[in-house]
């Protein structure tokens, strides 16, 4: 599926879940790794607020993305955010969704408001 780059650059992003593993088998406690480096993944939980409108979402990082200093509910920067909607049969049930990743996760500052 297609990978779609999302601009960041006016939208405010608040840290809500502090940098946890993302774990690939919840039976087994397997950390996911990456496809193509086998680094471990991380995942963070944040707020996306963007011209008036809110979503909670995860995204996964690399192990060497997540930056020291980071506080929850505080503003944070999302380098190189991808977002990849995914699809799965599941016990017979179709789910589907988007995936976002990102480079990195590091400190970031509330955007400045635009004069109008």
């Amino acid at each position: 599926m297609r990978v779609i780059r999302v601009d960041a650059s006016t939208a405010t992003i608040l840290l809500t879940e502090a940098p946890a593993p993302k774990v690939r088998d919840r039976q087994t406690g397997e950390i996911a790794k990456d496809a193509v480096t086998g680094e471990a993944l991380m995942t963070v939980g944040v707020v996306y607020i963007d011209e008036g409108e809110s979503s909670l979402i995860q995204v996964t990082v690399p192990e060497s993305g997540v930056a020291e200093g980071l506080t929850v509910g505080a503003p944070v920067s999302l380098p190189g955010l991808v977002a990849r909607p995914w699809q799965s049969v599941f016990n017979g049930k179709e789910r589907n969704g988007i995936a976002y990743r990102a480079t990195a996760v590091a400190p970031g500052a509330f955007p400045m408001a635009q004069a109008g």
